[in-house]
């Protein structure tokens, strides 16, 4: 019987967890409307995404973190991003909080 309980406990301990995040990537492009650095957001004018509100909104309202990561022409950091204000750009990001931010060539 011990044996029982102690496996039923492991596979719910096992399940559990499976659940506890739900690993929802957004992937965003579009061009940086406006940097708040008090705020620390962005305003993104949304060209393409892959979440539904943001393509029907036109925008996002995304939030930097310290573990955010800014990319520019190949260089990880290399820039602020109140230097990517007007720029196209890529962002992906999970619940609201920015992981990357990738510069992007401008369209002809």
């Amino acid at each position: 019987m011990k044996y029982i309980i102690t496996i039923l406990v492991a596979l719910a301990i096992g399940a559990g967890s499976a659940w506890a995040g739900c690993n929802k990537k957004v992937s965003s492009i579009g061009k940086l409307k406006s940097w708040d650095a008090d705020t620390k957001k962005i305003t993104l004018v949304v060209q393409l995404s892959s979440n539904a509100k943001q393509l029907e909104a036109k925008s996002a309202q995304l939030t930097m973190t310290p573990d955010s990561t800014i990319v520019h022409g190949g260089q990880v950091d290399s820039v602020n991003i109140a230097d990517v204000v007007g720029k196209r750009i890529s962002v992906l990001s999970e619940h609201g909080k920015i992981d990357y931010v990738i510069t992007l060539a401008d369209k002809s």
